[in-house]
């Protein structure tokens, strides 16, 4: 058995998981959060990347990543714990899952890309910079085709 099934098998087996797994509301409403967070983080950032991409030129990148950025933040802290709920309460189907373990690799490099996106752009773009260069609009389109898949492989871990 691998660290991580093993690791699954004990959420699920933990007071937290039979929990999670027990009570009529701790999924279904984990489940709503989660897709709440998703919006707001695919919605916020998106835009973000959309823009950054080349997009809506019109609007000033600097005061609407201020504005979306905190959203998107916001949408991925609802979707931890409320993934964690559901994660528990089928670990060891999840462990076990292709899609789910997918989806783990690509939120990693999502969250990588958005923290190397910062690290290199956001002083142009706070200094005001209406466009960036192609790396940039590269990373941002990549983050948005990140994000999606994420949520599509979440969708479909129930089909699977």
């Amino acid at each position: 058995m691998s660290d991580f099934a093993t690791f699954a098998a004990a959420a699920q087996a933990s007071d937290f998981g039979v929990w999670s797994s027990g009570s009529s509301l701790a999924y279904p409403l984990a489940n709503v959060v989660h897709l709440l967070g998703l919006v707001m983080l695919v919605g916020g950032i998106g835009i973000v990347d959309l823009r950054v991409a080349g997009a809506f030129r019109t609007l000033p990148l600097a005061p609407l990543s201020r504005a979306l950025t905190p959203i998107a933040i916001f949408g991925l802290l609802l979707m931890v714990p409320s993934g964690a709920v559901m994660f528990a309460a089928d670990a060891t189907a999840l462990a076990g899952s292709d899609v789910f373990l997918r989806k783990l690799v690509l939120i990693g490099f999502a969250l990588a890309n958005a923290l190397l996106f910062r690290w290199l752009w956001q002083r142009r773009i706070d200094r005001g910079a209406r466009d960036l260069p192609f790396a940039a609009r590269g990373m941002a389109l990549l983050s948005l085709l990140l994000w999606l898949t994420v949520g599509t492989l979440g969708r479909m871990i129930a089909y699977t």
